[in-house]
């Protein structure tokens, strides 16, 4: 997206939590991206969450956009459009489950109606740290998250998502 953005003028701003890795912090610099630090010890609602301070630029830099991936409902549509078809076509049709991890909830949600449009038999699964709401949410069917994190980054949120509402789980 940066080198999409500076080629046509543009420049993409990425607010993202202090706990990220230092290496991927390089990486979207190296492409292009101007990169900002939001607070992750903080939940929303707090003026230096890293979410709340995308959706506050949005309305402090003319002409921004804030994608809020949380909530688009262009994230699962691309995997829908994308992923799970890649997944199909590489398979030959011969799934028999998908399991990911959930950031967003875009990937599983996207995926999942797309596998399961293609084979209501395949099972579709989430692999989230116990704790975290998506895994409280599938395992027992409401998502109330306690307080901790996962060892991996971007999975393992202590909510759940409102595009996730669409995933297929098993």
């Amino acid at each position: 997206l940066a080198l999409i953005a500076a080629a046509k003028g543009y420049r993409l701003i990425l607010i993202i939590p202090d706990k990220m890795s230092q290496e991927k912090i390089s990486h979207v610099r190296a492409l292009g991206a101007e990169v900002r630090m939001g607070r992750s010890d903080v939940t929303r609602g707090h003026p230096e969450y890293y979410q709340d301070v995308a959706a506050r630029l949005e309305g402090e830099i003319h002409g921004s956009f804030y994608v809020n991936q949380f909530a688009n409902p262009a994230n699962p549509l691309a995997h829908e459009r994308t992923t799970g078809p890649e997944i199909w076509e590489q398979t030959g049709g011969k799934v028999d489950g998908f399991i990911c991890s959930v950031g967003s909830g875009g990937t599983l949600a996207g995926t999942s109606v797309f596998l399961k449009e293609k084979n209501r038999d395949i099972v579709i699964g989430c692999a989230d740290p116990r704790g975290a709401a998506m895994y409280e949410l599938f395992k027992h069917g409401e998502a109330k998250a306690s307080p901790g994190g996962s060892i991996t980054e971007g999975i393992g949120l202590g909510r759940v998502t409102p595009i996730i509402k669409q995933a297929r789980v098993d």
